[in-house]
């Protein structure tokens, strides 16, 4: 099995910076792709941002791109998501997930249901 961990997250006042975390242990062998995603309450699960751990390629949502960075430790097994310039709407909890199978015609980058493994959440609140 994989477990990820995130670690971070915390509240910051709008225009501030956070860097998230992801630790993963266990089979990690099995994240050939990783993500983040945030959830809002009342909102829909969405794509932040994506990384695949074999090379540099990433991926970004509109809404972050140009303030969030995505980026991978792999000798730590640690995946991060720097965010900068933070705005309220940015408030969420934010997920890390990983992927085996990060290819193929059902697989899209940031869409949640194309990622398996799932860590706990860690909460991001924006201030004024």
């Amino acid at each position: 099995q994989l477990q990820l961990v995130e670690s971070g997250g915390g509240s910051v006042q709008a225009g501030g910076s956070l860097r998230l975390s992801c630790a993963a242990s266990g089979d990690t062998y099995r994240r050939n792709c990783m993500g983040w995603f945030r959830q809002a309450p009342g909102k829909e699960r969405e794509g932040v941002a994506m990384i695949y751990t074999g090379g540099s390629s990433t991926y970004y949502a509109d809404s972050v791109k140009g303030r969030f960075t995505i980026s991978l430790d792999n000798a730590k097994n640690t995946l991060y998501l720097q965010m900068n310039s933070l705005k309220f709407e940015d408030a969420a909890m934010y997920y890390c997930a990983a992927a085996f199978l990060c290819g193929g015609t059902r697989f899209q980058p940031l869409r949640a249901a194309s990622f398996p493994y799932w860590g706990q959440g860690t909460q991001v609140t924006v201030s004024s």
